[in-house]
């Protein structure tokens, strides 16, 4: 499931790309398959051992030649990242800078990092999906490692423009995930036996596996409305 759009990231095989706050990896996965070469970064041991280990599956696979596509995991913090200035040519941030206190210096470091001309790939909870989740239910970002902040596209775009960056577009992704996550505050975020929240995960997962042009149609409709990410495009100006 990407969020992040490869035909506004401008990928070119061969270009070095940072995958921040990686999570379980979908976007570096994604960017070995098409030619990048992959650094991916999480604050967790547990996501960064699992990316490795699918890495080495992949190209046992044959899914990236690893004789063209170098593709590791690294542990490291966003706010002081062990690479040295304009070393990216791409970077994807996604659904990370929401749990970061000091999300102003992490945008200053993916701004550093990032060679002139290169491409910043941003994306957080959308205004309107996250304040209602954040009304239905405490537990859903009051917990440790949680979100700290709801962003508005222009508050993000405005802090982007004070690192230096040049805003180049924005699109919405995930409507249909926007119902589920409020479900799931109504009946609780831990709840996972309800048979609304399971048939609903069910659809999810079977949307995510199969990719039915019906639910591909009617997401895209609803993007616009319900989308519950906000993805933000922008570049460091040569």
């Amino acid at each position: 499931m990407l969020t992040v759009r490869y035909d506004r990231f401008g990928l070119q095989p061969g270009e070095r790309v940072l995958d921040i706050g990686c999570g379980f990896g979908r976007h570096a996965f994604e960017t070995a398959r098409r030619g990048g070469h992959v650094v991916a970064v999480d604050a967790g041991l547990d996501e960064v051992n699992g990316v490795a280990t699918m890495f080495a599956a992949m190209a046992l696979e044959g899914e990236f030649q690893p004789d063209d596509v170098s593709a590791t995991a690294v542990q490291g913090d966003t706010l002081a990242l062990p690479f040295a200035s304009n070393s990216f040519d791409r970077i994807i941030c996604s659904e990370m800078l929401e749990h970061i206190s000091n999300d102003a210096l992490a945008i200053t470091e993916l701004t550093r990092v990032l060679r002139p001309g290169g491409t910043l790939a941003v994306t957080v909870p959308r205004t309107g999906p996250e304040r209602l989740n954040w009304l239905l239910s405490s537990e859903y970002h009051n917990v440790p490692g949680g979100h700290v902040r709801i962003y508005t596209r222009r508050g993000l775009e405005s802090q982007l423009r004070n690192a230096g960056l040049h805003i180049e577009g924005h699109h919405f992704a995930h409507a249909l995930h926007s119902p589920y996550w409020w479900l799931k505050c109504l009946v609780g975020t831990t709840n996972d036996t309800n048979i609304f929240v399971r048939a609903y995960h069910r659809l999810l997962v079977w949307d995510i596996m199969k990719r039915p042009r019906t639910t591909r149609w009617l997401e895209a409709i609803l993007n616009p409305v319900l989308g519950k990410s906000l993805v933000l495009y922008a570049t460091k100006p040569a």
